[in-house]
């Protein structure tokens, strides 16, 4: 296929080389030149800028961008500039699912096909596959099927669900076709939004289990070993719990890592959508909540409520340690 990479970072370059397994060639680009030169060295082409990426490939064209949210629009339009119409941009990253709808509107313009598509797999992705939740035209994401299917975990990937006969669908491959524009980014968010909540349940009960020493009576428990059993028939086993007590192996108490948990646009975009819709989503909205109190967002609320305990009760409480 006549395809290209935007974008080499730990996703991108990795999607790069898992096609590059299934026979699908990519011309690569990057704003740096050591991640160009890394995939040269691997047999990939290089393009040292967008127009040399453009030359590189026949007509049509499939450009998959890979890039911080912040930048992406930025790169649709300047990778846009040196296409041709029946081209086609891939988004990958994790966008906004409206913008995606007026990315496709300014492409459509110019003849060319957009595709969003949300990616999970993460650093893992080369090895286990990546779950592509795709956004498009039904006719463009058709062609597009080897690409996604070379990505995908595949059919091996788990137990084929009770109640399901006959050829398998595409969702047992680990992808699928969601809608029109932007349906495979809003999918992606709403798997974040859900995410933030499993990890967040996750941490505070085992935040409890640390406390427990201290309770009545008092449990000196064991974090990675309960972990681990549970990974082992118990409703809670799963990805993030395998990865969770991968972590407490290499540390039991965690302290190379920082209490302050950083927030993605998906979390907040689904919350959002939420509101937009009218569903009570308390889990989800909690759980980003926390994150931002995590950096210490509430430290000024937290000093109203003392001064008001102070103020009616007379709760002198101790001023926050300098």
């Amino acid at each position: 296929m006549n395809f290209a990479m935007v974008g080499l970072g730990r996703m991108g370059a990795n999607i790069v080389r898992r096609l590059g397994k299934a026979g699908i060639t990519a011309v690569v680009h990057d704003v740096s030149p050591e991640a160009i030169a890394a995939l040269a060295s691997e047999g990939f082409t290089p393009a040292a800028d967008l127009a040399a990426m453009a030359g590189a490939l026949s007509t049509p064209r499939t450009i998959w961008i890979m890039v911080p949210a912040h930048v992406t629009d930025s790169t649709i339009a300047a990778v846009a500039a040196h296409l041709s119409p029946g081209d086609t941009i891939i988004d990958g990253g994790n966008s906004y699912y409206k913008n995606d709808v007026v990315n496709a509107k300014k492409l459509a313009e110019k003849g060319i096909n957009f595709v969003d598509v949300g990616t999970s797999g993460g650093v893992y992705g080369l090895e286990r596959g990546y779950s592509l939740m795709i956004g498009g035209d039904e006719k463009v994401v058709a062609s597009l099927d080897p690409i996604f299917k070379a990505l995908a975990p595949g059919i091996d990937a788990a137990d084929r669900t009770p109640g399901r006969t006959g050829e398998p669908g595409q969702s047992e491959y680990g992808y699928l076709h969601c809608g029109p524009v932007g349906a495979g980014h809003f999918v992606k968010m709403v798997h974040n939004g859900i995410e933030y909540g499993m990890m967040a349940a996750f941490a505070e009960g085992l935040a409890i289990f640390e406390a427990a020493d201290e309770m009545t009576p008092a449990y000196d428990l064991d974090i990675p070993e309960i972990t681990e059993v549970w990974r082992r028939g118990s409703v809670v086993a799963s990805w993030l719990l395998d990865l969770t007590a991968q972590a407490l192996q290499e540390s039991n108490d965690l302290h190379e890592y920082s209490s302050e948990v950083s927030d993605s646009g998906e979390g907040r975009w689904t919350v959002q959508a939420a509101i937009e819709a009218g569903i009570p989503a308390h889990v989800l909205s909690a759980s980003l909540y926390s994150r931002f109190a995590s950096r210490g967002n509430d430290d000024f609320g937290n000093r109203v409520l003392s001064a008001m305990r102070y103020k009616f009760g007379g709760h002198n409480e101790k001023p926050k340690a300098q």
